[in-house]
C-alpha cells in the first residue's frame, strides 16, 4: 500500500471511531475498491454492542422497492432507530459506479443525521447484490446502526444472494401480469420471510394478494414461520408500518426460536468458503503461467491425479 492509500485508511479509521459519517463513507469506498484492505480495516474498528437487524428488500424490477425502503425508513425513524441503507444499483457503463437511481427516491432522508444511505454498483455481481455488500453491512453494524436495509437490483428466481446477507427477506411484488408467475418460481417463494404486494391499489391488487396467500397455503416444507402477505402503497406511505410490524415479529421469532443464530452461522460458513475460493483463485492466477502448473492442471482434469494433490501444491507454493 502506498503512502497516500495508507493516509486515507488511517484518516478513515480515525473518523469512523469518532462516529463521523465521513469515516464510514471513506472506509466503505476503500473496501469496495480494494477488497484486500478489508481484513486490516475490520481488525482495527472493533464491533458495536448495539443489536442490529438486517432486512433485505428484493423482487422484480419496477416493484417499487426503493420507494418502499424510503417509506419503511420513515417508520423506523419515527421509532427513534438509526438506519443504514445499502442500495444496490446497476453498474454505469461509463463510470463503472452505481447508477444512483435508488437514491433519487430516498431524497427525503438525505438531511436526516439518523440515516446513512450508500449506493453500490453491482460490478459484475449476478445475484442482485454487489460483491462488497457483505463488507458494507459489517461496517454499518460496527458503526452502531439499529437497523440496516438492503435493497437489491431487480432479481429473478436464481439471483438470491440477499438470503445469504440479511436476517429477514422481504419479497416485493406488484399486481401486474407476470408477477404471479414470478412469485411461483421456487427461488423467491422459498427465501421470502415477508411478502409485500406494493402498488396494491392497481387493478387486480386484491385478487393477486389472495392468490399469493393461496399459493403459500399449497407450498410444501414450510417451517413454523408462515410468511405474511401485506399490501402497500409505498408512494403514499400506506401499509409501511404494517410491513415493519411483520418484520419485527419475524425478528422476534428468529431470536426466540434460535433460528437467527443458525442463519448467521450458515452465513459465516458460506463467507468462509467464498474467501477460501477467492484466495485459491488468486493463487492459481499467479501460478498458472508456469509450465509445471499447466501440466499439473492437465493431469487433474484428466483424473490422473486427485484434486487434493492440486490443492496441496497451491498451499505449498504460498
Amino acid at each position: 500500500m502506498d503512502n497516500r492509500a495508507t493516509a486515507r485508511l488511517e484518516a478513515g479509521i480515525r473518523q469512523f471511531q469518532a462516529g463521523r459519517d465521513s469515516g464510514l463513507a471513506r472506509l466503505i469506498t476503500l473496501v469496495e475498491s480494494s477488497p484486500e484492505l478489508a481484513d486490516g480495516v475490520f481488525s482495527r474498528i472493533g464491533e458495536s454492542s448495539v443489536p442490529c437487524h438486517v432486512i433485505g428488500f428484493t423482487g422484480p424490477p419496477g416493484a417499487g422497492k426503493s420507494t418502499l425502503v424510503s417509506s419503511v425508513t420513515t417508520v423506523l425513524r419515527d421509532e427513534g432507530r438509526r438506519v443504514g441503507i445499502v442500495a444496490v444499483d446497476p453498474t454505469s457503463p461509463f463510470s463503472g459506479g452505481a447508477m444512483l437511481g435508488d437514491r433519487i427516491r430516498m431524497e427525503r432522508h438525505y438531511l436526516d443525521p439518523g440515516v446513512f444511505i450508500r449506493s453500490l454498483a453491482t460490478r459484475g455481481g449476478i445475484g442482485g447484490l454487489s460483491p462488497a455488500t457483505k463488507d458494507v453491512i459489517k461496517l454499518m453494524r460496527a458503526f452502531g446502526f439499529d437497523t440496516i436495509l438492503v435493497e437489491t437490483v431487480g432479481v429473478g428466481q436464481t439471483e438470491l444472494d440477499v438470503m445469504a446477507a440479511v436476517d429477514t427477506v422481504a419479497v416485493v411484488l406488484v399486481p401486474e401480469a407476470g408477477d404471479s408467475i414470478q412469485a411461483m418460481k421456487a427461488g423467491l417463494m422459498e427465501i421470502a420471510d415477508v411478502f409485500v404486494v406494493n402498488k396494491a391499489d392497481r387493478p387486480g391488487g386484491r385478487e393477486f394478494k389472495s392468490a399469493l396467500r393461496a399459493m403459500l397455503g399449497l407450498a410444501q416444507q414450510r417451517g413454523p414461520w408462515e410468511p405474511p402477505v401485506l399490501a402497500t402503497q409505498a408512494d403514499r406511505d400506506v401499509g409501511s408500518a404494517e410491513v415493519m410490524a411483520a418484520i419485527n415479529r419475524h425478528a422476534r421469532y428468529l431470536r426466540e426460536s434460535g433460528e437467527l443464530e443458525i442463519r448467521r452461522l450458515l452465513r459465516e460458513e458460506r463467507e468462509l468458503l467464498d474467501m477460501a475460493f477467492a484466495h485459491l483463485g488468486n493463487r492459481w492466477k499467479a501460478l498458472k503461467g508456469r509450465p509445471e502448473w499447466a501440466e499439473l492442471a492437465t493431469r487433474v482434469i484428466s483424473r490422473r491425479v486427485g484434486v487434493d494433490r492440486f490443492l496441496k501444491a497451491i498451499a505449498d507454493s504460498a
